[in-house]
């Protein structure tokens, strides 16, 4: 049955996961029991299934998410003002849908990455593109890019984001350069995509990072608008290691 034509001519198509399925049915005496249209459901079902786990992993891999993180796995116990109710809601991942944003601040430590990774992650799984960014690295990038030609083509990858998660923002001043890439990615994302900032300055002080008050009242006014806002408070979570 393992070499029957059926499996080959499955395998030339390209349903790796029916293919799969067929072998798996064939070696299990309690299939014969089956009607066809079972059969064909369970193959079906295998094939859906394998396709599934490619395109979360394809977009696993052009995340780059900084943690393996997972909304699963989050901690509510510890007290660093995280709400739980709301944090569920945001791994439905509607939010993303809706084009809006997420704003998470606090102080080093109460985990502001993990959680934005952990959306990340859960956004992959929903079907999103996500693309994990260091603020810092995400503005020499860009500086290094204008450069060399590659700035267009990168803004455009940006654009298409379902979801881009721009990490660990501030607390330094923004250069006028800076400000001007930030407008951008913002304004291109503007109802048609979503952003997670991650910072350890609270968002009443954001016009301090931003710099120009024209500036940032165009930055921020597309961003905190229309954003949900975690602010974190607390001690930090990563444990001093002990001494042997």
């Amino acid at each position: 049955m393992l070499n029957h034509p059926t499996l080959d001519r499955l395998t030339e198509l390209g349903l790796d996961g029916m293919a799969k399925g067929f072998r798996d049915l064939a070696a299990n005496p309690e299939s014969r029991s089956l009607e066809h249209a079972e059969w064909l459901g369970l193959l079906v079902e295998q094939e859906a299934t394998l396709r599934q786990q490619r395109r979360f992993a394809s977009r696993a891999r052009t995340a780059k998410l900084r943690q393996a993180a997972k909304i699963e796995d989050v901690d509510y116990r510890t007290p660093r003002n995280l709400d739980r109710a709301m944090f569920l809601h945001l791994g439905a991942c509607d939010w993303i849908r809706a084009h809006r944003h997420c704003l998470i601040t606090g102080p080093c430590g109460t985990g502001k990455s993990w959680l934005a990774c952990a959306l990340g992650d859960k956004a992959c799984r929903e079907n999103l593109s996500v693309l994990y960014q260091r603020s810092s690295r995400l503005f020499a990038s860009l500086a290094l890019a204008r450069g060399d030609g590659r700035y267009g083509r990168l803004m455009r990858q940006f654009a298409r984001t379902d979801l881009l998660i721009l990490d660990d923002w501030g607390p330094e001043p923004l250069t006028a350069e800076q400000r001007r890439d930030l407008l951008e990615i913002v304004e291109d994302r503007y109802n048609a995509g979503s952003v997670i900032i991650t910072s350890q300055v609270p968002v009443e002080r954001w016009y301090e990072i931003v710099g120009d008050p024209t500036m940032a009242d165009a930055i921020l006014d597309r961003l905190v608008h229309n954003a949900h806002r975690i602010e974190l408070t607390g001690e930090t979570l990563r444990k001093p290691k002990a001494i042997a």
